[in-house]
Parts: C-alpha cells; sequence; structure tokens
C-alpha cells in the first residue's frame, strides 16, 4: 500500500485529487489531506509518506521553501501545476515528476506507475539536492542534471558533460573526468532537455556540448573533435544551426 500526502491550497483540486486516489487506485492509501505548506510540513514529519502529491506554489509561495525545512526527504514527491514555470525546467533536471493541471486520470496513473517502477527508493535526497541547487544557480555553467542508471541515480554538473550518443532507447554520456555513463532514457528526452543549455544534436546519434568543442572540420557537413578527443560527424542538414550555436557563445 502506497502512503500518500496530498497538499493543495485550492479546494476544488484538493477534493479531486483526493477523490481520483480514493476512487482508482486500490493500492493507495491517502493519509492525510492538507491545504497549505504547514500542515503539508506536519504531516509528512509525524506520518512518514511514501508519496507526496503538492503543487509548486502554495499561497502564493513556493513549496520548496517548506521541503528545505525537512530534516531529511526519504519519500517520493510529484508535483503539480498549472503554469509552465521556471521551476519546471529545475525539476526535469532532476529527474523529479510532475504533473500539469488538469491533469487526467489517465495522467495520475501513469505518475503512480512510473513512481511503483523505481527500483531505488533511497535516492530522493540527491534528487532534491540538485532540485534546490538548480533552483538557486540560474547560470547554465552550473546547473546540475540527475541521470537514472542502472543502479539508481547519478547526480552530474552539467558543465561536465562533454557529448551523448545515442544507444537504441539508452544514452551514452562522456563525461570530463573520462566516464561513460550508460542512462536509461534516449538521445530525444535529452535532446529537448538540454537544447537551451548550449547542447546542439548535430547527427541522429549525436548530442554536444558545444562549450566542450575543440575543432571542426569543414566538409558536407563537417567533422567536429572534442574536447576528449572524440570526433563527431555533423549532419548536413544541422550544419548551418551548428555553426550559428558556435558562432553565439
Amino acid at each position: 500500500m502506497i502512503k500518500i500526502i496530498i497538499i493543495e491550497d485550492e479546494k476544488n483540486s484538493r477534493d479531486i485529487l483526493d477523490s481520483m486516489l480514493q476512487q482508482h487506485f486500490k493500492n493507495v492509501e491517502v493519509i492525510a489531506v492538507c491545504k497549505n505548506a504547514e500542515e503539508g510540513k506536519t504531516a509528512i514529519e509525524s506520518l512518514s509518506p511514501d508519496l507526496v502529491l503538492t503543487d509548486i506554489e502554495l499561497e502564493k509561495k513556493p513549496v520548496f521553501e517548506m521541503l528545505q525545512q525537512l530534516s531529511s526527504i526519504n519519500f517520493e514527491i510529484i508535483f503539480t501545476t498549472a503554469h509552465e514555470q521556471y521551476a519546471i525546467q529545475a525539476i526535469k533536471f532532476s529527474a523529479i515528476d510532475y504533473l500539469l493541471k488538469p491533469f487526467s486520470l489517465e495522467d495520475l496513473s501513469e505518475a503512480i506507475k512510473r513512481y511503483e517502477q523505481k527500483k531505488d527508493k533511497q535516492q530522493s535526497a540527491g534528487q532534491f539536492n540538485a532540485l534546490f541547487h538548480n533552483l538557486k544557480h540560474i547560470q547554465k555553467d552550473a546547473k546540475k542534471i540527475a541521470l537514472p542508471t542502472t543502479n539508481g541515480l547519478t547526480i552530474v554538473p552539467l558543465k561536465d558533460v562533454i557529448r551523448c550518443e545515442a544507444d537504441v532507447n539508452y544514452t551514452n554520456f562522456y563525461l570530463t573526468t573520462k566516464n561513460k555513463m550508460v542512462v536509461s532514457k534516449t538521445l530525444k528526452e535529452f535532446e529537448e532537455l538540454l537544447n537551451d543549455y548550449d547542447f546542439i544534436r548535430v547527427h541522429h546519434s549525436h548530442l554536444i556540448n558545444l562549450h566542450h568543442v575543440k575543432n571542426y572540420t569543414r566538409g558536407e557537413g563537417g567533422i567536429v573533435t572534442m574536447t576528449d578527443g572524440a570526433q563527431v560527424d555533423v549532419s548536413r542538414r544541422k550544419k548551418e544551426e551548428f555553426m550559428k550555436r558556435l558562432a553565439a557563445l
């Protein structure tokens, strides 16, 4: 049985979420329904939930302030929000789940399934450390990303990622530490996440960090030499965009 706490300052949203969970999920027990951060903090500390569903903003204040006051975070969270706000990007980088309102029963069901499929329930602390770091450091080169591997999650500074290479449903990350990490997400997912952070997909199988480009050799598409010595083909259709992005750094 999954013990869940709901924290939501809008009564209608609170009631709908509670009803959805109570009526449609036999493996769920809603142990508290809270209307603000103070009630949520008290419930979390006294009831030890497995999972917390909370709005990002409670009474016009970010819920992160309350979370940082907890002595430990040994539970999972699914954030809910009606807006694609700045915090969503930090949440994505931290590999923490979220739902955009209004969400359907199917959306909620998928989120609960993702929670159940997580093998390592001890990864929350690292994820939240990355989240709080990214909320505090808005600079691109200061951000950290949580990478899901077969052993759990590894938190990596974004500036240490040289390149990412597609490997069917996985992605190989090559780091400045000379480590190679096999990450259980597709290259397309990382392309969408990292495009605004000076990463560019120069080839169907490669996403590169423009700050780690050492040399470019002209050609039909050309070849990029990265700081780790790797040579990466640039596809002809990506050449113009690559040259513009590189020049804009």
